[in-house]
């Protein structure tokens, strides 16, 4: 897709208009912000936060872990832990409501600080700097979605820090993503695609340019549109436990990845997500102020932990 075409489709924010001292400024971003994600449910996103240098040095770390022995990958795969940590495997998660797995394997990173009831991280020995990396941008995506998500309170007018104590130690994923190379695509097994229509769990998701070309995003109308970062955006997307707490008025949108053209199924794409959840105790009970006559209330009252729990065993891990 061409720039001018991608800008039409997903509206591009600048964060410091957010924390501008011009309350014109702050005013039009939450407006802005709110109306995408009424509409479409994405958004790109400069002055995030995240340095040129700190992307291009974890992809390449990143890069190196993926090309390591799958018997040295493994060592860091555990299932007792339902895919929250650490590594998991090539064709271990698949879409809710389809049959074929994914088409890529992936390594979760948590809260460098974990809470006495979350699991450890893990970190592979076999590749320098992949901590450090992983957990500073971490850190940096936790704090640019925090920012976001006071945006997010204003336009529901709720409280400005609304989210805060519900995100805190919250059970935030940062996903290394390995889509790898099919070597032999008559052999590939029909409907099996990089990643499959979904939508995200979580309240938001940030995420920084990819390797390569693939995302696709189901605009309202039924239309699937190619969506890239530019240079210095990064993607914002609302999660389906945002969608759960506003009843449906902002919208986790259904995206997917789709496989490459036939020449180029031999190149590997990698992808960097992060999920950004709250505390598990958080309630997603629909806001009062999202329901009324024209919008009945559509979902059943859950926790957060209660829904990632659902879908954990949607998606195979528990």
């Amino acid at each position: 897709m061409e720039t001018t075409e991608l800008l039409k489709e997903i509206p591009s924010l600048d964060l410091l208009d957010f924390l501008s001292n011009d309350l014109s400024k702050k005013e039009k971003f939450v407006a802005d912000l709110g109306k995408a994600f009424n509409n479409i449910g994405f958004i790109a996103l400069k002055n995030h936060g995240l340095s040129e240098e700190l992307r291009l040095s974890l992809y390449e770390t990143i890069q190196k872990f993926f090309f390591l022995p799958d018997e040295v990958k493994q060592k860091y795969e555990f299932k007792e832990l339902a895919g929250q940590r650490g590594y998991i495997g090539k064709r271990k998660e698949t879409a809710k409501g389809f049959s074929k797995p994914d088409l890529k394997e992936f390594y979760h990173i948590g809260q460098p600080n974990p809470r006495e009831d979350m699991p450890l991280n893990l970190f592979p020995k076999e590749v320098e700097e992949f901590e450090k990396l992983t957990l500073e941008t971490f850190k940096t995506f936790e704090n640019t979605g925090k920012v976001l998500l006071k945006a997010i309170s204003l336009y529901l007018k709720l409280p400005e820090d609304y989210f805060e104590e519900k995100v805190y130690q919250g059970d935030s994923i940062l996903r290394a993503l390995h889509y790898f190379p099919i070597l032999n695509p008559d052999a590939l097994e029909e409907g099996a695609v990089r990643a499959a229509a979904h939508g995200d769990i979580n309240l938001i998701t940030l995420l920084m340019g990819a390797s390569a070309e693939g995302l696709e995003v189901l605009r309202r109308d039924g239309e699937w549109i190619a969506v890239t970062a530019l240079p210095d955006q990064i993607i914002i997307n609302v999660g389906d436990m945002l969608d759960r707490l506003t009843n449906h008025k902002l919208k986790s949108t259904i995206h997917r990845v789709v496989n490459p053209s036939r020449e180029k199924m031999g190149s590997s794409r990698f992808s960097i997500p992060f999920f950004m959840h709250p505390r598990a105790e958080m309630d997603l009970t629909c806001l009062a102020s999202c329901i009324d006559a024209e919008n009945p209330k559509i979902y059943v009252d859950m926790t957060a932990g209660e829904f990632l729990d659902e879908r954990l065993r949607e998606l195979g891990f528990k």
